[in-house]
């Protein structure tokens, strides 16, 4: 495709996306067969969307399907495979030098495979010689905490359960996720606030809310069947307000491609009533001016004989530390807050007038809120505001947390965490005879720095892309290459795969989409949507290839053969996987008759404690949170004069590429841009069409030696002092040291830069 920039006029869907879904599908599927699958995505009796994570309406809808999840469920369900007479084709040097979307385009992974280093390529291997030397390695290492379990969060609640009970019978609580690199201040920041890391809201609440707020994320390609849930509100006449620096058209408007009526007349609902353009890292400040307001407003009405503006019964009886908030957010300067969130006082009284007048107001963030040095500050400071008119606990109010993976919240919930409770190890003693270790282990920060220091010897990976992730290529790829052994469960080739190590094994499995039929029939798997929905996802295409395995199958074969005297019935979870949910009943709360009530169009709700107005903190209420100051990153961005955050394509979901293009922004035919304001680009000193290399800054806002050059510059509707590029590209900008120290998180959405302008 030929590259070109070009200003993108039309709605967010509508026939541009049925367009790119047909194109998607003719890509990549064998059709006339494989398209009745779009059909049984998201249904009772079919299998979850593998994109993202937004829930489903009762899972009864006759086509619930978004064009990213078409995306999604075309590229795993590709005709194109990748066999092992490709990988003797191809040395792992040569393959280094793809581009990724080249490299998962080649298609799905057939056979398992090892490296092998004399020849410099993947070469096929039996399943069961696989499993006996994996085993055999994880047995030769006298520590298991050197040995790093990471999950992806398209992984099952099955074979997520049955992960961390191999990795903990194996001694170690080390599993980092890759919620570690999204919502893992949601988990910190909401638990130290309203005592549940989840969010507090269901579907129904969004048909009772006056006003939405959506700050730091894109739902138009993230989270694209959120916007029909948007286009609703607007349609009944609720408010939605959208605060992010780059002006997104899926937050603008939408045409619902379901709908004949405005297909066929061209028509699209407006969403956002309001959007403010804030400064990338001036969220906390935003908020903080926004709070200022109505708590000011609240005094003068209370002082005038007027009916206060903020909930008193509501925070006297179920909220503390309202009084140091209300000192705290008073003494905060105007001229600080306006400096730091780069918008005018009126644009900030405009979006207080707003939460004041409305009864119910829900927040959605994404990982514009996440992403920084203090992302579970900034996640704290959301839920000031809400506790501020008693927003969490009621009808059409609450906090909505965009998760991105499909099961990245089931992962956390059935016990993948790096910090286990003493409540979960006792559970998995007496249900499986041993003693699970209670040391606190890794989350991904500090496995890449192991990996970096040597002292991790081996990483077994349950999907995902880790390496590529990561932030500070140079040093995380340094650190892949430096293990004694690397194992990856995966559906498609990926960069992670060739950061090859001593002994490296890569192992296909079964896809969302596919059948899984073991000894005792076709199994079903589960997932937990982002408003803690857990329903059955059923596979109904044929396998790709005879020698895939499923996850379960995989976790267990390693788990035999490195753990010969295991107390698991690894065997019998193989076969059905209803024995695996009647152990994770026993294991887990709230998961009482599991396999009855997946059966349920649309699964079951686990329940929220905050949802009911029942504080799990350790003050038994919810927590008014202060942060010092208004700044987001104290020791990258707040004195410098440009600051950078990474996005996703419109052609993208999380490292995966589907393509080239990014139809909202009106990029096409390529990746390497920078997105600028107008105004920026004339301070600069650049115009639309420049080559710039971008230079990352240390602390003392001094150049490093982290670039990325000639990207081309796209003038954007975006914030001044503000750049943007694409995520994956641009993580070696950012320094592995460059995180939150509340939840670990990397600041990808927070990188002080400079521009070089190339001759």
């Amino acid at each position: 495709m030929d590259k070109k920039i070009e200003n993108y006029t039309g709605p967010a869907a509508g026939w541009g996306a049925v367009k790119a879904v047909a194109e998607a599908i003719r890509g990549q599927m064998e059709i006339g067969h494989d398209i009745i699958a779009l059909f049984d995505m998201n249904k009772p009796n079919g299998f979850d969307c593998p994109g993202c994570a937004w829930p489903d309406p009762k899972h009864t809808a006759s086509f619930d399907v978004c064009e990213n999840g078409a995306k999604a469920m075309a590229w795993e369900a590709t005709a194109k495979k990748t066999t092992p007479q490709f990988f003797a084709q191809h040395t792992v040097t040569e393959l280094l030098t793809w581009d990724d979307y080249d490299l998962e385009n080649e298609g799905r992974l057939t056979h398992p495979l090892k490296y092998n280093p004399q020849t410099d390529k993947y070469q096929e291997i039996e399943w069961e010689t696989a499993f006996a030397e994996i085993g055999q390695r994880l047995q030769s290492y006298q520590d298991p905490n050197s040995v790093e379990f990471y999950t992806s969060g398209r992984t099952s609640n099955e074979a997520a359960f049955l992960y961390q009970l191999f990795a903990r019978e194996y001694g170690t609580n080390n599993f980092p996720d890759c919620s570690n690199m999204c919502h893992e201040p949601t988990s910190v920041g909401l638990a130290a606030a309203i005592g549940v890391g989840k969010g507090t809201v269901l579907l129904d609440d969004f048909d009772q809310a006056d006003l939405v707020i959506c700050i730091g994320h894109n739902p138009g390609t993230n989270h694209p069947r959120m916007l029909s849930t948007l286009r609703e509100v607007s349609k009944r006449g609720a408010k939605i307000i959208a605060i992010n620096p780059l002006r997104e058209r899926g937050l603008e408007r939408f045409t619902y491609p379901q709908d004949p009526i405005e297909m066929l007349t061209l028509e699209s609902t407006p969403l956002a009533s309001s959007y403010y353009k804030v400064r990338i890292g001036g969220d906390t400040a935003l908020l903080k001016g926004v709070m200022r307001l109505v708590i000011e407003k609240h005094l003068a009405a209370i002082n005038a004989g007027q009916t206060p503006i903020l909930d008193i019964d509501f925070i006297e009886q179920h909220t503390t530390g309202y009084a140091e908030l209300q000192q705290d957010i008073l003494s905060t300067d105007w001229q600080d807050i306006l400096r730091v969130c780069g918008l005018q006082r009126s644009e900030l009284e405009q979006i207080a007038e707003a939460y004041i007048a409305a009864k119910s107001t829900i927040i959605c963030y994404g990982m514009g809120i996440t992403q920084h040095q203090h992302g579970t500050q900034n996640i704290q400071q959301l839920i000031n505001l809400l506790l501020l008119k008693g927003n969490i606990g009621r009808e059409g109010a609450g906090i909505c947390p965009l998760r991105g993976h499909s099961n990245v919240q089931g992962d956390r919930t059935v016990g993948i965490t790096e910090k286990p409770s003493a409540g979960l190890l006792a559970k998995i003693e007496q249900r499986f005879g041993f003693k699970p270790p209670k040391e606190f282990g890794h989350a991904v920060v500090a496995s890449m720095q192991a990996l970096a220091d040597g002292s991790a010897k081996a990483l077994i990976s349950m999907g995902g892309n880790l390496a590529v992730a990561m932030p500070d290529h140079d040093l995380t790829y340094a650190g892949m290459k430096n293990l004694d052994l690397a194992v990856h469960a995966a559906t498609k080739l990926n960069r992670s795969h060739l950061l090859t190590a001593k002994h490296t094994y890569l192992l296909p499995v079964l896809g969302r989409t596919e059948i899984d039929k073991q000894q005792s029939g076709v199994q079903c798997i589960t997932v937990e949507d982002s408003m803690s929905m857990v329903h059955a996802s059923r596979g109904m295409l044929k396998p790709v290839s005879p020698w895939l395995k499923s996850e379960c199958a995989i976790v267990a074969g390693m788990a035999k053969a490195t753990l010969p005297n295991s107390t698991v019935e690894w065997d019998d979870f193989i076969n059905n996987y209803d024995l695996i949910r009647d152990a994770m009943e026993a294991v887990l709360p709230d998961f009482n008759d599991y396999n009855q009530r997946i059966k349920q169009p649309g699964g079951f709700h686990l329940p929220n404690a905050a949802a009911q107005r029942r504080w799990l903190t350790t003050s038994g209420k919810a927590n008014f949170l202060t942060t010092e100051g208004v700044i987001e990153d104290p020791e990258s961005a707040v004195n410098s004069e440009l600051v950078l955050a990474t996005v996703r394509s419109h052609d993208q979901y999380n490292t995966t590429i589907y393509g080239m293009n990014d139809r909202y922004r009106g990029v096409f035919g390529q990746r390497d841009v920078l997105f600028i304001s107008a105004a920026e680009a004339q301070k600069q000193g650049v115009k639309a069409g420049d080559k710039v290399n971008v230079i990352a800054l240390d602390k003392q806002q001094q150049p490093t030696q982290r670039r990325l050059d000639n990207l081309t510059v796209v003038i954007y509707d975006m914030a001044d002092r503000s750049v943007a590029t694409y995520f994956p590209e641009a993580n070696n900008l950012i320094a592995l040291d460059n995180y939150d120290p509340q939840s670990g998180i990397p600041a990808y959405k927070n990188i002080a830069v400079k521009l070089e302008v190339v001759a």
